[in-house]
């Protein structure tokens, strides 16, 4: 099954995927819908009004998550690349609601930034409210999946040890357009797809999510450790190797440009970066 959150006259509104077709869930948003006890069986009965998939104004996937966790070097390749040794923990650090932007939407670049970088990343939907779980649990804590780019600003990033700062600029992050349940993916909660990056057309990453260091499970038990996780909360699980901040010479994204961000069987972004409005 698909979800997504659209745009419409009278506000958003979540929708399951039909092919073609885009079917009213009488939700405001996937959040709504994953917050319902018996979510699965409603989302997958209901008949409301429809929409043409071609027409949508995609919404960020859940534009009001609870929380958003995000996953620092866990692709191989990519702690490989920043020259780092693999960790025995995750790298976590959070973002906030005020980052996220709908799959077409623009990225805003901060006039701030000089190293404005892509970062394509698998992203975990969580589907009920879990403190603690391992096993079993933490794999039937996990609604589907999603594209994010975790667009960052490496030179406030790297300014100090935490890395909030580069990552907490105002539309900068697209994610959606789809949640997919896990049984739709080959690997199901452990996904191993094809996860890849364009920037004007050049391919920029290129890697498959069985380069996880942690999985998406692993990382439902540690966070889950230490704070509860509740619906449409996300976990962004870390970016592949090649990125700008770690090419020779480094590369950046300028006003523009076009970033295509895509995970096999799970959906597509295209965003075009502009100089920020405000």
């Amino acid at each position: 099954m698909k979800l997504a959150t659209i745009r419409t006259p009278e506000g958003t509104r979540a929708v399951r995927v039909d092919g073609t077709t885009l079917t009213d869930l009488d939700a405001r948003d996937v959040r709504e819908v994953l917050e319902r006890e018996d979510w699965q069986q409603s989302a997958a009965e209901a008949g409301g009004q429809t929409w043409d998939l071609a027409d949508a104004d995609f919404a960020p996937l859940v534009p009001e998550p609870s929380k958003v966790l995000c996953v620092g070097l866990n692709y191989r390749n990519h702690i490989l690349e920043m020259g780092r040794d693999l960790p025995e923990h995750p790298t976590l650090f959070n973002k906030y609601a005020d980052t996220l932007i709908g799959a077409r939407d623009e990225i805003h670049r901060p006039a701030e930034t000089e190293k404005f970088d892509w970062e394509a990343e698998l992203t975990v939907v969580i589907g009920k409210p879990v403190r603690r779980v391992i096993g079993a649990d933490a794999e039937a804590a996990i609604a589907g999946f999603t594209v994010l780019n975790d667009v960052t600003c490496r030179d406030w990033q790297f300014r100090t040890r935490e890395w909030l700062q580069g990552k907490n600029w105002d539309s900068t992050t697209p994610v959606g357009p789809f949640l997919v349940t896990p049984d739709e993916l080959p690997g199901g909660v452990r996904p191993s797809l094809s996860i890849s990056c364009e920037v004007d057309g050049e391919l920029m990453q290129k890697d498959s999510t069985a380069d996880l260091l942690f999985d998406p499970v692993a990382l439902v038990e540690y966070v889950s450790t230490m704070i509860r996780l509740n619906p449409g909360d996300l976990i962004a699980t870390g970016t592949p190797g090649g990125v700008g901040h770690a090419r020779n010479p480094e590369d950046y994204l300028s006003a523009g440009q076009k970033v295509v961000t895509e995970i096999e069987g799970v959906g597509r972004l295209e965003n075009t970066v502009v100089a920020d409005p405000a």
